[in-house]
């Protein structure tokens, strides 16, 4: 999939998103917001309440959206005769797309009232929408290769540019400016403080810092605004792997303890969903079946 391909994806993924809870809000706007003694009365009760056909069919659907939504990323991630079907980071962004879109459906389902065994299944589920933001964020920071495969410490180093030899083959600066350049992109994260939170703000401001001076110093030498630009973007290049590599280990362990509070909320959901849906059978409600 192309760059343009792959944003069209997200385009259209987040437009339907953003449609669907338009929509239902829309429906349903003057009949969530009165009481819940006055909906009795409303001309849309039969309708919209959860055992309704709309809000019935909101559940049934939002509920085989969100199964559907982690099954097929887990069998995508587990099992090598689907590792052909696409590269990992689409998978992942499907199902973060069926994972929001179906809790959505599911929140209007409940028609905002939460009570009994049922509460626990909604609550986990938001829990497990909340940490799956926390999680993409995490899984951002995490360097990989195109096709979302993990990078390792000494692949990330492998893609570190040797700027001094660039600077020596292709321009000509003088000593100063090279002596500038060469060591303010040397300077190794361990220097900054222990604290992963305090290091990224120092180093953050000091990359900026960097930045500056590099721009200072490029302005003292007849170069041309490619060469210039070219220069700057190979400074800002190195400045992001440095990034990368200060974060490796950190991310990967905030990761696997996010897996710890993600997939047990994920669980508890799914299995009170299960039996919330034998009880509603047993109990006559079939929607359109």
């Amino acid at each position: 999939m192309t760059k343009t391909a792959h944003r069209i994806f997200i385009i259209i993924l987040t437009f339907i998103v953003l449609v669907a809870f338009t929509a239902i809000a829309y429906k349903g706007f003057s009949y969530y917001r009165i009481g819940f003694e006055d909906r009795f009365f409303h001309p849309d009760h039969a309708n919209l309440k959860p055992s309704g056909f709309i809000g019935h069919g909101l559940g049934i659907i939002g509920s085989i959206l969100m199964i559907l939504g982690v099954s097929l990323y887990m069998a995508r991630k587990r099992y090598r005769i689907f590792s052909r079907l696409g590269l990992l980071k689409y998978w992942l962004e499907f199902h973060i797309f069926l994972c929001t879109l179906g809790p959505i459906m599911v929140l209007f389902h409940t028609s905002f009232k939460f009570g009994g065994i049922v509460a626990i299944s909604f609550w986990s589920m938001v829990a497990v929408f909340l940490s799956g933001i926390v999680g993409r964020f995490i899984y951002l920071q995490i360097p990989r290769s195109i096709e979302g495969k993990e990078l390792s410490l000494s692949e990330i180093r492998e893609m570190k540019t040797d700027i001094g030899g660039i600077l020596n083959n292709s321009l000509h600066l003088d000593q100063e400016s090279y002596d500038v350049i060469v060591e303010s992109i040397k300077k190794k994260v361990e220097l900054f403080h222990k604290n992963f939170f305090v290091r990224s703000i120092r180093k953050y401001a000091d990359d900026l810092s960097t930045i500056r001076k590099v721009k200072a110093v490029l302005k003292k030498n007849n170069l041309s605004k490619e060469q210039h630009r070219q220069v700057l973007i190979l400074v800002k290049n190195d400045i992001s792997l440095n990034r990368r590599i200060d974060r490796l280990v950190t991310m990967q362990n905030m990761f696997k303890y996010w897996h710890v509070a993600h997939l047990p909320f994920a669980l508890i959901m799914l299995v009170i969903m299960v039996i919330h849906v034998v009880i509603t059978i047993v109990f006559g409600y079939r929607w359109i079946f």
